[in-house]
Protein backbone atom coordinates (compact mmCIF):
# COMPACT_ATOMS: atom_id res chain seq x y z
CA UNK A 1 0.00 0.00 0.00
CA UNK A 2 1.20 3.22 -1.13
CA UNK A 3 2.16 6.32 1.55
CA UNK A 4 -0.32 9.03 1.43
CA UNK A 5 2.44 11.71 2.67
CA UNK A 6 4.86 10.15 0.86
CA UNK A 7 7.23 12.14 -1.84
CA UNK A 8 9.06 11.54 -5.20
CA UNK A 9 12.67 11.44 -5.23
CA UNK A 10 12.85 14.65 -7.32
CA UNK A 11 10.78 16.37 -4.87
CA UNK A 12 12.79 15.05 -2.06
CA UNK A 13 15.79 16.17 -4.01
CA UNK A 14 14.48 19.71 -4.98
CA UNK A 15 13.23 20.35 -0.98
CA UNK A 16 17.07 19.46 -0.32
CA UNK A 17 18.67 21.67 -3.01
CA UNK A 18 16.10 25.02 -1.84
CA UNK A 19 17.40 24.65 2.11
CA UNK A 20 21.02 23.78 1.00
CA UNK A 21 22.95 25.37 3.88
CA UNK A 22 25.32 27.91 2.79
CA UNK A 23 28.91 27.37 1.85
CA UNK A 24 31.40 27.91 4.79
CA UNK A 25 34.31 25.67 3.91
CA UNK A 26 36.59 25.05 1.03
CA UNK A 27 37.92 21.64 1.04
CA UNK A 28 41.44 21.70 -1.01
CA UNK A 29 43.59 18.67 -1.32
CA UNK A 30 47.30 19.43 -0.93
CA UNK A 31 47.91 18.10 -4.75
CA UNK A 32 45.69 20.54 -6.22
CA UNK A 33 47.71 23.60 -4.14
CA UNK A 34 50.91 22.33 -5.48
CA UNK A 35 49.43 22.42 -8.87
CA UNK A 36 47.94 25.58 -9.03
CA UNK A 37 51.08 26.87 -7.29
CA UNK A 38 53.18 25.42 -9.95
CA UNK A 39 51.34 26.93 -12.91
CA UNK A 40 51.04 30.28 -11.22
CA UNK A 41 55.10 30.20 -10.63
CA UNK A 42 55.83 29.21 -14.11
CA UNK A 43 53.92 31.88 -16.16
CA UNK A 44 54.44 34.89 -13.34
CA UNK A 45 54.17 37.77 -13.89
CA UNK A 46 52.27 37.33 -16.60
CA UNK A 47 48.13 36.03 -15.59
CA UNK A 48 47.03 32.22 -16.13
CA UNK A 49 43.65 30.44 -15.50
CA UNK A 50 42.76 26.98 -14.66
CA UNK A 51 39.54 24.81 -14.02
CA UNK A 52 38.42 23.56 -10.46
CA UNK A 53 36.98 20.04 -9.73
CA UNK A 54 35.71 18.53 -6.94
CA UNK A 55 31.91 17.77 -5.63
CA UNK A 56 29.96 20.13 -3.64
CA UNK A 57 28.71 18.47 0.24
CA UNK A 58 26.78 20.62 2.68
CA UNK A 59 28.28 23.72 3.62
CA UNK A 60 31.70 22.29 1.97
CA UNK A 61 33.39 22.44 -1.06
CA UNK A 62 35.59 20.26 -1.69
CA UNK A 63 38.49 20.47 -4.05
CA UNK A 64 40.30 17.65 -5.36
CA UNK A 65 41.77 17.87 -8.71
CA UNK A 66 42.32 21.17 -11.22
CA UNK A 67 43.51 21.59 -14.60
CA UNK A 68 45.26 24.70 -16.62
CA UNK A 69 43.67 26.62 -19.54
CA UNK A 70 46.54 27.20 -21.99
CA UNK A 71 47.38 31.02 -22.54
CA UNK A 72 46.68 32.58 -25.46
CA UNK A 73 45.77 35.97 -27.14
CA UNK A 74 41.90 36.85 -26.74
CA UNK A 75 40.18 36.23 -29.80
CA UNK A 76 36.59 34.84 -30.68
CA UNK A 77 37.90 31.85 -32.55
CA UNK A 78 40.32 30.87 -29.93
CA UNK A 79 38.39 31.37 -27.07
CA UNK A 80 35.64 29.00 -29.02
CA UNK A 81 39.29 26.61 -29.32
CA UNK A 82 39.08 27.21 -24.98
CA UNK A 83 36.15 26.03 -24.53
CA UNK A 84 36.56 22.85 -26.53
CA UNK A 85 39.59 21.86 -24.85
CA UNK A 86 37.69 22.40 -21.38
CA UNK A 87 34.94 20.04 -22.34
CA UNK A 88 37.97 17.36 -23.65
CA UNK A 89 39.69 17.41 -20.64
CA UNK A 90 37.04 16.79 -18.83
CA UNK A 91 36.28 14.00 -20.64
CA UNK A 92 39.20 12.66 -20.49
CA UNK A 93 39.38 12.87 -16.70
CA UNK A 94 35.66 11.18 -16.60
CA UNK A 95 37.42 8.23 -18.81
CA UNK A 96 39.74 7.90 -16.33
CA UNK A 97 37.25 7.90 -13.51
CA UNK A 98 38.58 11.26 -11.89
CA UNK A 99 36.23 13.99 -10.53
CA UNK A 100 35.20 16.06 -13.71
CA UNK A 101 32.05 18.10 -11.81
CA UNK A 102 33.32 21.35 -12.23
CA UNK A 103 33.24 23.85 -8.57
CA UNK A 104 34.86 26.88 -9.87
CA UNK A 105 38.48 28.07 -11.29
CA UNK A 106 41.38 29.41 -10.09
CA UNK A 107 43.44 32.46 -11.15
CA UNK A 108 46.81 34.03 -10.47
CA UNK A 109 46.74 37.93 -9.72
CA UNK A 110 49.67 40.81 -9.87
CA UNK A 111 50.14 42.40 -6.10
CA UNK A 112 46.45 41.63 -5.31
CA UNK A 113 44.85 43.30 -8.41
CA UNK A 114 41.89 40.90 -8.88
CA UNK A 115 38.69 42.94 -7.82
CA UNK A 116 37.82 43.60 -11.47
CA UNK A 117 34.45 43.63 -13.35
CA UNK A 118 35.55 40.62 -15.47
CA UNK A 119 36.30 38.65 -12.20
CA UNK A 120 32.61 39.52 -11.77
CA UNK A 121 31.05 38.77 -15.38
CA UNK A 122 33.28 35.19 -15.08
CA UNK A 123 31.01 34.52 -11.91
CA UNK A 124 27.98 35.23 -13.44
CA UNK A 125 29.00 32.75 -15.85
CA UNK A 126 29.48 30.28 -14.36
CA UNK A 127 26.51 30.84 -11.71
CA UNK A 128 24.19 30.26 -15.05
CA UNK A 129 25.20 26.20 -14.82
CA UNK A 130 26.60 25.82 -11.21
CA UNK A 131 24.47 26.89 -7.83
CA UNK A 132 27.79 27.13 -5.97
CA UNK A 133 31.12 28.46 -7.02
CA UNK A 134 34.28 29.53 -5.79
CA UNK A 135 37.70 30.95 -7.12
CA UNK A 136 40.61 30.81 -6.31
CA UNK A 137 43.00 33.51 -5.82
CA UNK A 138 46.94 33.18 -5.70
CA UNK A 139 49.67 35.82 -5.59
CA UNK A 140 52.97 34.48 -6.69
CA UNK A 141 54.28 38.07 -5.57
CA UNK A 142 52.79 38.07 -2.05
CA UNK A 143 53.76 34.44 -1.56
CA UNK A 144 57.59 35.64 -2.43
CA UNK A 145 57.32 37.21 1.04
CA UNK A 146 56.97 33.86 3.10
CA UNK A 147 53.01 34.03 3.30
CA UNK A 148 50.93 31.34 1.24
CA UNK A 149 48.84 33.89 -0.46
CA UNK A 150 45.91 31.82 -1.30
CA UNK A 151 42.57 32.92 -0.90
CA UNK A 152 38.93 31.58 -1.84
CA UNK A 153 36.26 34.54 -3.05
CA UNK A 154 32.62 34.15 -4.13
CA UNK A 155 30.42 36.81 -4.75
CA UNK A 156 27.21 37.49 -2.36
CA UNK A 157 23.98 36.59 -2.54
CA UNK A 158 22.88 40.44 -2.22
CA UNK A 159 25.21 41.52 -4.66
CA UNK A 160 24.43 39.15 -7.26
CA UNK A 161 20.89 40.21 -6.74
CA UNK A 162 21.65 43.46 -8.03
CA UNK A 163 23.93 43.18 -10.29
CA UNK A 164 21.16 40.73 -12.21
CA UNK A 165 19.07 43.83 -12.45
CA UNK A 166 22.26 46.29 -13.55
CA UNK A 167 21.05 48.92 -11.05
CA UNK A 168 23.91 50.43 -8.91
CA UNK A 169 22.20 54.17 -8.25
CA UNK A 170 22.80 55.65 -4.95
CA UNK A 171 18.65 54.87 -3.88
CA UNK A 172 19.15 51.23 -5.01
CA UNK A 173 22.23 50.76 -2.87
CA UNK A 174 20.75 52.44 -0.25
CA UNK A 175 17.53 50.39 -0.42
CA UNK A 176 19.40 47.03 -0.13
CA UNK A 177 22.28 48.33 2.09
CA UNK A 178 24.77 47.32 0.35
CA UNK A 179 28.20 49.17 0.05
CA UNK A 180 31.49 48.28 -1.38
CA UNK A 181 32.57 45.11 1.51
CA UNK A 182 29.49 43.41 0.12
CA UNK A 183 31.00 42.29 -3.19
CA UNK A 184 32.99 39.38 -2.25
CA UNK A 185 32.77 36.79 0.50
CA UNK A 186 36.25 35.23 1.86
CA UNK A 187 35.78 31.64 1.94
CA UNK A 188 37.83 29.54 4.44
CA UNK A 189 40.12 27.50 3.20
CA UNK A 190 41.34 23.91 4.80
CA UNK A 191 43.47 21.80 3.38
CA UNK A 192 43.24 18.13 3.44
CA UNK A 193 45.60 15.16 2.71
CA UNK A 194 45.13 11.67 2.48
CA UNK A 195 46.65 9.33 5.56
CA UNK A 196 49.34 7.93 2.93
CA UNK A 197 50.67 11.32 1.71
CA UNK A 198 50.78 12.95 5.79
CA UNK A 199 52.95 9.69 6.15
CA UNK A 200 55.06 9.96 3.08
CA UNK A 201 55.40 13.76 4.03
CA UNK A 202 56.34 12.76 7.11
CA UNK A 203 59.07 10.38 5.72
CA UNK A 204 60.68 13.37 4.01
CA UNK A 205 60.87 16.13 6.44
CA UNK A 206 64.57 16.83 7.12
CA UNK A 207 65.74 16.28 10.60
CA UNK A 208 66.34 19.86 10.66
CA UNK A 209 63.45 22.12 11.43
CA UNK A 210 64.27 25.11 9.56
CA UNK A 211 62.45 24.84 5.93
CA UNK A 212 62.60 27.15 2.91
CA UNK A 213 59.84 29.08 3.99
CA UNK A 214 61.55 29.67 7.38
CA UNK A 215 64.28 31.25 5.66
CA UNK A 216 61.99 33.40 3.05
CA UNK A 217 60.76 34.95 6.48
CA UNK A 218 63.61 36.27 7.32
CA UNK A 219 64.35 38.23 4.09
CA UNK A 220 65.01 42.03 4.88
CA UNK A 221 64.76 43.44 1.38
CA UNK A 222 61.06 44.56 0.88
CA UNK A 223 61.08 47.58 -0.55
CA UNK A 224 60.67 46.60 -4.39
CA UNK A 225 57.02 44.52 -2.85
CA UNK A 226 56.23 48.03 -0.68
CA UNK A 227 56.80 50.32 -3.81
CA UNK A 228 54.66 48.34 -6.25
CA UNK A 229 51.91 48.38 -3.73
CA UNK A 230 52.37 52.36 -3.39
CA UNK A 231 52.37 52.83 -7.22
CA UNK A 232 49.53 50.78 -7.94
CA UNK A 233 47.73 52.42 -4.46
CA UNK A 234 48.47 55.66 -6.66
CA UNK A 235 46.83 54.68 -9.79
CA UNK A 236 43.82 53.41 -8.07
CA UNK A 237 43.27 57.31 -6.27
CA UNK A 238 43.64 58.86 -9.84
CA UNK A 239 40.88 55.99 -10.71
CA UNK A 240 38.43 56.46 -7.69
CA UNK A 241 39.09 60.84 -8.51
CA UNK A 242 38.17 60.54 -11.82
CA UNK A 243 35.20 58.64 -10.44
CA UNK A 244 33.99 61.21 -8.06
CA UNK A 245 34.37 63.69 -10.99
CA UNK A 246 31.78 61.99 -12.60
CA UNK A 247 29.32 62.34 -10.16
CA UNK A 248 30.40 65.48 -9.87
CA UNK A 249 29.55 66.51 -13.19
CA UNK A 250 26.41 64.37 -12.99
CA UNK A 251 24.95 66.29 -9.75
CA UNK A 252 26.26 69.82 -11.80
CA UNK A 253 23.97 68.87 -14.48
CA UNK A 254 21.07 67.52 -12.25
CA UNK A 255 20.84 71.35 -10.28
CA UNK A 256 21.00 72.93 -13.64
CA UNK A 257 18.24 70.51 -14.67
CA UNK A 258 16.34 71.32 -11.67
CA UNK A 259 16.76 75.18 -11.96
CA UNK A 260 15.59 74.74 -15.62
CA UNK A 261 12.88 73.00 -14.58
CA UNK A 262 11.79 75.27 -12.05
CA UNK A 263 11.93 78.06 -14.06
CA UNK A 264 9.61 76.33 -17.38
CA UNK A 265 7.14 75.58 -14.55
CA UNK A 266 6.71 79.22 -13.10
CA UNK A 267 6.68 80.35 -16.71
CA UNK A 268 3.77 77.77 -17.33
CA UNK A 269 2.01 78.89 -14.17
CA UNK A 270 1.91 82.48 -15.42
CA UNK A 271 0.41 81.45 -18.31
CA UNK A 272 -2.20 79.23 -16.86
CA UNK A 273 -3.27 82.55 -14.85
CA UNK A 274 -3.44 85.05 -17.90
CA UNK A 275 -5.75 82.22 -19.65
CA UNK A 276 -7.63 81.57 -16.38
CA UNK A 277 -8.15 85.71 -16.34
CA UNK A 278 -9.29 84.91 -20.11
CA UNK A 279 -11.34 82.41 -20.03
CA UNK A 280 -9.10 79.97 -21.97
CA UNK A 281 -8.77 76.28 -21.05
CA UNK A 282 -5.50 75.52 -18.68
CA UNK A 283 -2.15 74.25 -20.14
CA UNK A 284 -0.78 71.12 -18.40
CA UNK A 285 2.08 71.82 -15.90
CA UNK A 286 3.92 68.26 -17.08
CA UNK A 287 5.28 68.13 -20.82
CA UNK A 288 7.42 64.49 -20.68
CA UNK A 289 7.74 66.33 -24.51
CA UNK A 290 10.22 68.92 -22.48
CA UNK A 291 13.35 67.54 -22.67
CA UNK A 292 14.14 69.55 -19.56
CA UNK A 293 12.30 67.13 -18.05
CA UNK A 294 14.06 64.15 -19.88
CA UNK A 295 15.62 62.44 -16.54
CA UNK A 296 19.62 62.36 -16.72
CA UNK A 297 21.41 58.76 -16.23
CA UNK A 298 23.00 58.19 -13.17
CA UNK A 299 26.58 57.02 -13.69
CA UNK A 300 26.82 53.55 -12.17
CA UNK A 301 28.91 53.06 -9.05
CA UNK A 302 30.06 49.63 -9.23
CA UNK A 303 33.46 51.06 -10.62
CA UNK A 304 33.85 52.79 -7.32
CA UNK A 305 32.81 50.07 -5.15
CA UNK A 306 36.03 48.23 -7.11
CA UNK A 307 38.32 50.57 -6.93
CA UNK A 308 37.76 51.29 -2.92
CA UNK A 309 37.93 46.76 -2.86
CA UNK A 310 41.36 47.53 -4.38
CA UNK A 311 42.35 50.42 -2.28
CA UNK A 312 41.46 48.31 0.92
CA UNK A 313 43.57 45.61 -0.81
CA UNK A 314 46.54 47.36 -1.44
CA UNK A 315 46.38 49.16 2.62
CA UNK A 316 46.09 46.20 4.07
CA UNK A 317 48.69 44.58 1.81
CA UNK A 318 51.39 47.52 2.73
CA UNK A 319 50.06 47.49 6.61
CA UNK A 320 51.27 43.95 6.86
CA UNK A 321 54.40 43.97 5.23
CA UNK A 322 55.46 47.23 6.91
CA UNK A 323 54.92 45.20 10.24
CA UNK A 324 56.99 42.31 9.44
CA UNK A 325 59.87 44.19 7.86
CA UNK A 326 60.12 46.53 11.15
CA UNK A 327 59.87 43.35 13.52
CA UNK A 328 62.28 41.85 11.22
CA UNK A 329 64.55 44.74 11.70
CA UNK A 330 64.46 45.33 15.37
CA UNK A 331 65.39 41.56 15.72
CA UNK A 332 68.46 41.92 13.37
CA UNK A 333 69.24 45.11 15.59
CA UNK A 334 69.26 43.38 18.71
CA UNK A 335 71.18 40.51 16.93
CA UNK A 336 73.94 42.77 15.99
CA UNK A 337 74.12 44.32 19.58
CA UNK A 338 74.68 41.20 21.28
Amino acid sequence: MANPTGRSFLQVAATEEAVAPPLRVVQIEGLVILKIIKHCQEFSPALVTGQLLGLDVGSVLEVTNCFPFPVREEDEEIEAEGANYQLEMMRCLREVNVDNNTVGWYQSTLFGSYQTVELIETFMNYQENIKRCVCIIYDPSRSNQGVLALKALKLSDSFMELYKSNNFTGEKLREKNLSWVDIFEEILIKVSNSALISAFMTELEPDTPVTQCDYERLQLSTNPYLERNVEFLIECMDDLSMEQQKFQFYYRNLSRQQAQQQAWLQKRRTENMARKAAGEELLPEEDPSNPVFKPLPEPSRLDSFLITNQISNYCNQINGVAGQSLSRLHLMKALHEN
